[in-house]
């Protein structure tokens, strides 16, 4: 389906109950989560969208504030009442701007894989997207080269029942996600062992175990 937004927004929807939206990464699509999505569907009405310059969904400016109002537009244009978000690497810092920006607009946030700055990345993957984006002059590397930019005093504006994971082998030092755990007030953490940035969401019962329990709660089902 087509969401008919300032960008069209390409989406699928997926079981009954509560409304949730997942958010992929950088360069990828709703498929990222094929294998969670069948896991979320038999507990909530999930929502997976393609963001703007992904997918099917239309092209426009690219930057991290731009798609957290394609999202926040997307929320308020289809009437879903304090949907859950699962985002992951960019999705997750969409999520992070949202739930800064918008404290009203959700019921739950599940940050996965996300970075505030792009020095928090690991430096052989930054030499890698810069090696890349010398030739291709991708807007989608560049992005990840120059945002996201989000302060802990921003985070700490947080009010929304969030949960921080991430893999142990993931793109950014278990410092860093430890830290933005920290700084949102209540928040939740999940290291999950061994797993690398998209490792634990190609294959994701692990993550399915840890965020089902954590949204349920969060959203609970008469609730709406």
């Amino acid at each position: 389906m087509i969401f008919p937004g300032e960008i069209p927004l390409y989406y699928e929807v997926s079981g009954s109950g509560r409304p949730l939206v997942l958010l992929h990464g950088n360069g990828e699509d709703r498929r990222v989560f094929d294998d969670l999505i069948p896991r979320l569907a038999e507990h909530f009405q999930v929502y997976a969208l393609d963001s703007r310059c992904h997918g099917k969904s239309g092209t426009g400016e690219l930057s991290y504030a731009a798609m957290a109002g394609d999202v926040a537009a997307f929320i308020r244009g289809l009437g879903l009442a304090k949907p859950g978000l699962l985002g992951f690497s960019d999705g997750a810092i969409v999520g992070l701007l949202l739930a800064i920006g918008q404290p009203d607009l959700l019921g739950a946030l599940v940050s996965c894989g996300a970075n505030t700055r792009p020095e928090e990345v690991r430096w052989w993957f930054r030499a890698c997207v810069w090696a890349v984006h010398a030739v291709t002059r991708d807007p989608k590397l560049r992005l990840m080269l120059k945002e996201p930019d989000i302060s802990p005093e921003q985070l700490s504006r947080i009010r929304v029942p969030t949960l921080v994971a991430a893999g142990s082998r993931d793109l950014m030092a278990q410092r860093y996600t430890r830290a933005l755990a920290a700084a949102i007030p209540g928040s939740e953490l999940a290291i999950l062992p061994g797993r690398t940035h998209t490792g634990y969401i190609r294959r994701s019962a692990g993550l399915a175990a840890l965020a089902l329990p954590f949204l349920q709660a969060a959203l609970p089902a008469g609730n709406a």
